[in-house]
């Protein structure tokens, strides 16, 4: 019986490498080659290059099997990578992709430890430079300010913090997590391109390992990074927050609507069904929490947490909104009972303590982006 073997792509987006970019597919493909369970695919994603890269893959396409190339107009890192990962999940039909440089940076006798981590079960594993280990032995001390200052900034506006290295070029991610994302539709075109990516990623619920990688020096030519991409990175930034901030809203806007849907249908029990003051909270709670459910999973969360059902995720959701609950309930006998409290104002109280609970255990438990291994 054949056993199918899992397709890997490379992406290596090229601009002016036709000196590093033969070195970086042989070493790919040395490696390649002793890893039996995989089919190793090359996909070189060239902007145009005025310095005959293209004329170098081509010689090189004829040499090995699976090396593919596509060009375009040179449009930036990250309009070059989203070509690359279109190409490589319809036409290569991968199942797992590699972000690499293509100027030999990246040590490619990494690649096995990559995917042994993908074996484990992960879904991204990052080559970090800043994880114990890792190092950028060639960067001036200008250079290693900004970088991490630069990561520093995505960690923790961009809701990443446990992520070390935010802004690495070496990554391998499980093919299903780029289907699942529009990667069209991220706005960034550079070098920021990264640091959007790992945040959308992160939102999708992937599993993240960081191994750490020795950044060595460029063998030829100079550093891409542009002034317009280091303008990108921080104009991206408040984008991040924002993606955020646009979560919270959405949070308390449901919250919001289950206030209503609480006190509406607390309101017709007990003035027009004719439902006691003690059972009718009972009834209106349980609308509200199942309408918050539903609204933040197709709404504000859209998107997270695929692996699980939607009744497992209910199931959890109401772990939680039934503590919440329950605190609205003794929160409003207390004031009713034991404060002779206007009945409607002792549930809004209810509601408030319980949603200020439900919120700050969501936040951290069901939502939070994903355990960092």
């Amino acid at each position: 019986m054949d056993i199918r073997l899992k397709n890997v792509c490379f992406v290596l987006p090229t601009y002016n490498e036709a000196a590093n970019i033969e070195t970086t597919i042989s070493n790919i493909y040395r490696i390649g080659n002793t890893l039996n369970k995989y089919k190793i695919f090359i996909l070189v994603v060239d902007d145009n290059s005025p310095d005959g890269t293209q004329k170098v893959v081509k010689r090189l396409i004829k040499e090995y099997k699976n090396l593919e190339m596509i060009t375009g107009h040179k449009q930036g890192l990250g309009n070059a990578y989203k070509r690359g990962f279109e190409f490589a999940l319809t036409h290569l039909k991968a199942d797992i992709v590699f972000q690499m440089d293509s100027d030999g940076q990246h040590d490619a006798r990494l690649i096995p430890k990559f995917l042994d981590y993908i074996e484990k079960g992960f879904d991204l594993i990052i080559g970090s430079r800043f994880v114990q280990g890792g190092s950028t032995p060639d960067f001036s001390l200008w250079r290693k300010f900004l970088s991490k200052l630069g990561n520093l900034l995505v960690r923790y506006v961009g809701g990443v913090s446990s992520i070390k290295d935010c802004t690495s070029g070496y990554r391998c991610i499980k093919a299903d997590f780029l289907k699942r994302e529009n990667i069209r539709s991220l706005s960034t075109t550079g070098y920021s391109f990264q640091s959007a990516l790992l945040c959308e990623l992160n939102a999708q619920g992937a599993k993240t390992v960081e191994i750490p990688i020795i950044f060595n020096q460029r063998v030829s030519g100079a550093s891409k990074l542009s002034l317009k991409d280091q303008i990108e990175f921080l104009l991206n930034i408040p984008r991040l927050g924002f993606r955020n901030y646009q979560d919270f809203i959405r949070y308390s806007l449901v919250g919001c609507s289950g206030v209503f849907i609480n006190m509406g249908i607390y309101f017709l029990l007990t003035r027009y069904v004719g439902l006691s003051q003690y059972l009718s909270p009972i009834i209106s709670i349980e609308c509200a929490v199942l309408s918050n459910f539903f609204l933040n999973n197709f709404w504000t969360f859209q998107g997270r947490n695929l692996k699980e059902s939607l009744i497992m995720k209910m199931i959890k959701f109401h772990s939680i909104a039934g503590l919440s609950g329950l605190t609205n309930y003794v929160i409003f006998l207390s004031l009713l009972v034991g404060f002779s409290t206007n009945d409607l104002i002792a549930n809004l109280i209810g509601i408030a303590v319980g949603a200020v609970l439900n919120y700050l255990i969501n936040s951290n438990w069901t939502w939070r982006k994903f355990d960092q291994s």
